[in-house]
């Protein structure tokens, strides 16, 4: 995740690309490198216009000594099923067919629509409850889940103590309208302890690991 000194997690313009830097981006790709998943929820989709999810040609040979699929699978998390359905994304253009997760309360003129672009994961529960999503994701194969947003599918899954390591950088920034809104407050603060920090050009990369993660299920 990345977010500014005001708690903005987009710039201006809508989006993060503007409060980033050349570091970041490259702090990003790492994380995603060895990935099984990007996991990212409906409005982040429709904000950032993801590209087709493709590995760096130096990692696929990595991947493949790991066992690992040649890319990772861009899931997105969507209970009404609104997306932008004319993104390359859902052409054919990734390496791997996207995965829309949903519920079974989904529109079914929508869901049809899905199944025609992508590969479609429905959970039986009448919302998106974190720990089946991750479950659904685990029977998959799809273990190693690089969760990138938007602050509220994140802030439900740390509620629901499913992530285990948080990769946060702080950009040198202020936007305006920050304060990033993650929905109802948790019962009780949800702690990490500090593994890394790093600084470029003013930006802070910190890694931060759960300290209970032994019982987190794997984001």
């Amino acid at each position: 995740m990345l977010v500014t000194l005001d708690g903005a997690f987009a710039g201006p313009d809508g989006h993060s690309r503007s409060i980033s830097s050349p570091a970041d981006r490259d702090v990003l790709a790492e994380t995603r490198r060895l990935a099984d998943a990007v996991l990212i929820g409906a409005g982040t989709l429709r904000a950032e216009r993801y590209s087709p999810m493709r590995a760096r040609p130096d990692a696929v040979a990595e991947r493949r000594a790991l066992g690992l699929a040649d890319a990772p699978v861009l899931a997105v998390v969507s209970a009404s099923l609104d997306l932008p359905w004319d993104l390359p994304m859902f052409a054919g253009e990734s390496a791997l067919p996207p995965l829309v997760v949903t519920t079974r309360t989904a529109d079914g003129a929508r869901l049809a629509r899905a199944r025609e672009v992508a590969d479609v994961e429905v959970l039986g529960s009448a919302d998106l409850d974190p720990r089946a999503l991750v479950a659904a994701l685990h029977a998959r194969g799809l273990h190693r889940v690089v969760c990138e947003g938007g602050p509220t599918l994140l802030a439900r899954l740390v509620a629901a103590g499913v992530v285990d390591e948080a990769d946060v950088t702080l950009a040198p920034l202020y936007v305006g309208g920050g304060q990033i809104g993650t929905g109802a407050p948790f019962a009780a603060p949800v702690g990490f302890d500090v593994a890394h920090v790093l600084e470029d050009g003013g930006f802070l990369f910190t890694r931060m690991l759960r300290r209970d993660d032994a019982t987190a299920a794997g984001v």
